[in-house]
């Protein structure tokens, strides 16, 4: 029997979060729009699962920092149901049983720096100013299409001199700093503002997390940049909680699309694009499923998009070549816990509110560049930098009253062992040796755990399509941003294949739970369909 053959006018593949947002916009623009989904639930690697009785997991991405406030306004994910509580402050703890509280009072930050060096307290002013300029300067791009620099077209040309101009803006010296802020290390940026080593740990992990770079390594301030220029209810720089995890986020944006008309198909994934004549005809499901539309948006990796899903005889030979170059380089393992209660901390007064935030175990960059090193020899780090966060004391609804939930984030873990898989027995001592690390700072911890979930680079890979395990579709490398990212002439959404789009991370500007590819392809497609609607993005 003949499956009938159902027709849209766009298809979105992948109900991940930059995958949903694309579709919003589409939908909201009038488009009959579906999203495909292997899964039988959306969002990704945005997701709230419940894996133990009582107990909720973010199970990959854990914190609400980068979702673009003018994405939330316009889709109206308020009014869906999204609630994101921030968090205020944060510490590391040292072998020393020192500590480090950040807060975001800056009176109270002001305070704790000086009681460890008066020098880091003015240092710390300094880095401020200087990193919120950095910020100033990038946040108009992030939703915003990178011009073609090879390109001619009158767009291209305006969006260069754009950039230009606002580079040109900052004035000679912060145009140097600028430069040399794009490639330094996090290590040789922050040696120029403090002094204390776990301070400078703790501001360094942000330049290292999810990518294949030790904090010595050219070009982690840059990733350092990318993690500050999120914001909640306005601050800038704010992290927070998703009420609920982080699947709230990626349901809130369902529903959002559904309102709109939008239709999600799930519990089957891609096989592959139908193409004829150099252009995309729609899909074909792994469950035999045909679906025909003239416009395809690929929420996948570059790689998984036109390697494993696109025929190669339909693609230009130096387009896949630069597929085939685009790096990954998963680095990054993550640990759910269920937890009996709250854990105490032994170097942390009784109470301190810093708890409430992220938690690291550090004595000096020295440590995470060993962990890097242990990376690169195919180990997992014997002393690992972890993000360590109890959200359901900001958020109780997560866990049972009375008990707790802990997610840890790990680096580094690599995604190939250099002896062995990744089998039970690897997993079961890469989490040990994470437990152990966490213990020696809470002696509680590890009797509280009701229950663990373990990820490594490989689980998130099979598990949420992450290539290599990597959380950003892709390094943040500078020679993978912008007009660069993913392939020099192909930055602008759009594909060699008319009418096949991505939208996922491995687009401009990036990783992250940001929403701005997904939303910055809808718009590429709308003014390729001839729509000319205000999709609602102006600050």
């Amino acid at each position: 029997m003949l499956r009938p053959i159902m027709k849209y006018d766009a298809i979105i593949v992948g109900a991940g979060h930059n995958g949903l947002t694309a579709a919003c916009f589409m939908a909201r623009a009038g488009l009959k729009t579906v999203i495909i989904e292997k899964e039988d639930h959306v969002g990704g690697a945005a997701v709230s699962l419940s894996l133990t009785p009582g107990w909720t997991y973010s199970n990959c991405s854990y914190v609400c920092s980068l979702l673009r406030p003018e994405i939330i306004r316009a889709l109206e994910l308020p009014k869906f149901g999204l609630q994101v509580i921030p968090y205020e402050g944060g510490g590391v703890f040292n072998t020393k049983g020192e500590y480090f509280a950040y807060m975001s009072d800056h009176d109270a930050l002001r305070r704790e720096l000086i009681r460890h060096s008066p020098r880091d307290a003015d240092g710390y002013e300094r880095y401020s100013r200087a990193v919120m300029r950095q910020c100033k300067f990038i946040k108009p791009l992030l939703l915003r299409t990178a011009p073609d620099p090879a390109s001619l077209k009158p767009r291209d040309i305006a969006e260069l001199l754009y950039i230009l101009k606002r580079f040109h803006n900052l004035g000679p010296r912060e145009m140097a700093e600028t430069v040399r802020f794009w490639t330094m290390s996090i290590a040789d940026y922050l040696d120029q503002y403090f002094e204390t080593p776990m301070i400078k740990a703790y501001i360094a992990g942000s330049g290292i997390i999810g990518t294949g770079l030790g904090p010595y390594s050219p070009g982690t301030a840059y990733v350092l940049l990318h993690h500050y220029m999120g914001e909640v209810d306005g601050a800038i720089g704010a992290w927070g909680f998703a009420r609920g995890g982080m699947g709230s986020i990626t349901q809130a944006m369902a529903r959002s699309f559904e309102a709109s008309g939008g239709e999600i198909r799930m519990g089957s994934g891609l096989d592959h694009f139908t193409v004829k004549d150099g252009k995309v005809r729609g899909v074909v499901l792994e469950n035999g499923d045909e679906l025909q539309a003239e416009t395809v948006v690929s929420g996948m990796d570059v790689r998984r998009t036109f390697i494993d899903h696109t025929a190669e005889k339909e693609l230009p030979r130096d387009f896949v070549k630069g597929v085939k170059r685009y790096r990954f380089r998963g680095s990054s393992g993550k640990l759910n816990v269920a937890l009996d209660g709250m854990p105490t901390f032994t170097g942390a007064p009784k109470d301190a509110s810093f708890l409430r935030g992220d938690l690291h175990f550090l004595d000096d960059m020295e440590e995470i560049e060993r962990a890097y090193d242990d990376w690169k020899d195919g180990r997992w780090s014997a002393s690992p930098y972890v993000d360590f966060l109890i959200p359901t004391q900001i958020d109780p609804t997560m866990a049972p009253p009375g008990k707790h939930y802990a997610t840890i984030f790990v680096q580094y873990a690599p995604y190939q062992l250099a002896n062995g898989e990744w089998d039970d027995a690897n997993r079961e001592a890469f989490a040990e040796t994470v437990i152990s690390k966490i213990g020696r700072h809470s002696p509680d911890f590890r009797k509280l755990i009701v229950h663990k979930e373990i990820r490594t680079p490989k689980d998130i890979e099979d598990q949420v399509g992450l290539t290599e395990g990597n959380i950003f579709q892709g390094e943040l490398t500078f020679d993978q941003l912008l007009f660069n990212r993913p392939v020099p002439g192909y930055a602008q959404y759009r594909s060699p294949i008319k009418g096949l789009y991505m939208c996922g991370s491995s687009t401009h500007p990036g990783g992250g739970v940001m929403g701005a590819p997904g939303a910055n392809a809808a718009r590429e497609v709308l003014s390729d369909l001839g729509h000319r609607i205000d999709m609602g993005l102006s600050a």
